[in-house]
């Protein structure tokens, strides 16, 4: 068994002497044409450039003649420009009973607003057990009030519903 080893240091494309294609299409502002392999490392020297190979896995292979260290920070650039614009939204628990007064939602609330203001979703569970399982009807009135306190900052994503003994509804930032 032999392996070929790529020399470059680059994990994404073959450079120069690294592309082992007898012919290549290189492809530049002019258009695309075949030549062979030496010929397009010729021209690249000439110019102090690179031989990049954009698409190996064609047949020819699709090259391109270009200055691959200024290829590869324009190429990181974009991809941190990328990543600070994403953003990653979370999501916050808070857990309310049947009896819970209406103070300690007003603070519940209060808490949930300040995540919300950051835009990300909050997640208001409640749980019954033995008898509140019959009094399911409160759940619902301290889901309403807790949404009051809210105000109109939120949006409902998931409306109040039953999963076993828990009732769930997740709520969101308002869009503008």
């Amino acid at each position: 068994m032999f392996y070929i080893i790529n020399k470059n240091k680059n994990k994404n494309f073959n450079l120069n002497d690294g592309i082992r294609a007898s012919e290549i299409r290189l492809v530049g502002n002019d258009g695309s044409k075949i030549i062979k392999t030496k010929e397009a490392l010729a021209l690249a020297r000439e110019n102090n450039l690179d031989l990049v190979a954009v698409s190996p896995s064609a047949k020819p292979p699709v090259c391109k003649i270009m200055d691959y260290k200024k290829f590869v920070y324009d190429k990181s650039k974009k991809e941190k420009e990328a990543k600070k614009k994403q953003s990653i939204t979370q999501i916050k628990e808070i857990r309310l009973s049947a009896t819970i007064e209406e103070n300690d939602i007003s603070i519940k609330a209060k808490n949930a607003k300040k995540f919300i203001a950051k835009e990300n979703k909050v997640k208001v569970s409640m749980r019954f057990r033995g008898r509140q399982n019959n009094y399911k009807s409160l759940g619902k009135k301290v889901f309403d009030t807790f949404l009051d306190k809210m105000g109109d900052i939120v949006v409902v994503e998931k409306s109040p519903k039953f999963e076993g003994n828990t009732m769930t509804m997740v709520i969101g930032p308002k869009k503008n």
